[in-house]
């Protein structure tokens, strides 16, 4: 390859590189952006000097996986910022990157009001009034907004409708959906702290009386069958995936990415873990992103 075709291949390699460059007003909403961002599965660098935008970019590229998509959240409270973002841009896109510019604005009331909400004064506003600082700070990102992809105005916006916004504009349909992980343990080891629904087995006959099952697990086709077989069992699964998956779609409104769904039996051996496979099992026919895991297997 000639040194013309390497330096091509090298600059589609970078536009490749999914950049976001997030800036905008105090008290606008730039943090719920960078947390929306997480959520979507961008790796996100707060308060980056603008300096070092190029060396990050760069790092994303050389670094590659989930660095492929990088947030970078420039803050005008950070000593190291410039108003010249747009050579900064310019930069970037002559190594090759595509960064897309998001700029995240409100009314100047709004940002009074929510100011004087959590008692803070605004960066910029030294001995002067919050409408100073605003106003001082519109007109040092004044350029940054005029360069700007996207503007987001949060003036008519709650936390989760920003983040609703945010979703739509950088997130693929996946990235949206619920993931449900479907945790069985043991009730003698505790409950799991993280847990967003409890199901109890325990109401099934337990195998570790079958001679035959007891040094087998949940995950065993003849345990299962056991399991399974009992009575009450398959409407036990079938009731709580329809529960799951009729919750799914509000969670997903809210903002809730993971849902932990927790199933117990005596020590997480035998019914928890055939319950929890064929739980998982189940939801993922229904469409919902499910797995099975096993917090006490093995531990007796």
């Amino acid at each position: 390859m000639t040194e013309a075709e390497t330096s091509t291949a090298e600059a589609v390699s970078r536009s490749q590189t999914d950049l976001v460059i997030v800036t905008g007003v105090s008290g606008g909403g730039r943090s719920t952006v960078a947390r929306a961002l997480e959520n979507v599965g961008y790796y996100v660098v707060d308060n980056l000097p603008q300096a070092l935008m190029v060396q990050m970019a760069e790092l994303a590229h050389a670094a590659g996986g989930a660095a492929r998509q990088t947030a970078m959240v420039l803050d005008v409270r950070s000593r190291a910022f410039s108003t010249d973002l747009a050579g900064a841009v310019k930069a970037l896109r002559e190594r090759g990157f595509a960064p897309r510019v998001v700029f995240v604005d409100a009314d100047d009331d709004v940002l009074i009001r929510r100011f004087e909400n959590v008692r803070r004064s605004h960066p910029l506003q030294g001995n002067g009034r919050l409408s100073d600082g605003i106003a001082a700070e519109r007109e040092l990102l004044a350029e940054a907004r005029d360069l700007a992809d996207v503007v987001i105005d949060t003036s008519h916006l709650n936390v989760n409708q920003l983040r609703s916004r945010v979703e739509e504009l950088f997130a693929g349909e996946d990235a949206l959906k619920l993931r449900v992980t479907v945790l069985s343990f043991g009730f003698k080891y505790g409950l799991p702290p993280d847990a967003d629904f409890v199901l109890d087995a325990r109401f099934l006959p337990n195998p570790f009386w079958v001679p035959e099952l007891r040094d087998h697990t949940g995950r065993d086709a003849d345990v299962s069958r056991y399991v399974l077989g009992q009575r009450g069992a398959a409407t036990f699964v079938e009731t709580y995936a329809r529960l799951v998956n009729a919750t799914a779609p509000g969670f997903e409104r809210e903002g809730k990415r993971y849902l932990t769904v927790a199933v117990g039996c005596t020590g997480g051996k035998h019914r928890s873990v055939a319950i929890a496979e064929e739980l998982a099992r189940r939801l993922r026919e229904l469409r919902v992103v499910a797995s099975a895991q096993h917090r006490d297997l093995g531990r007796e």
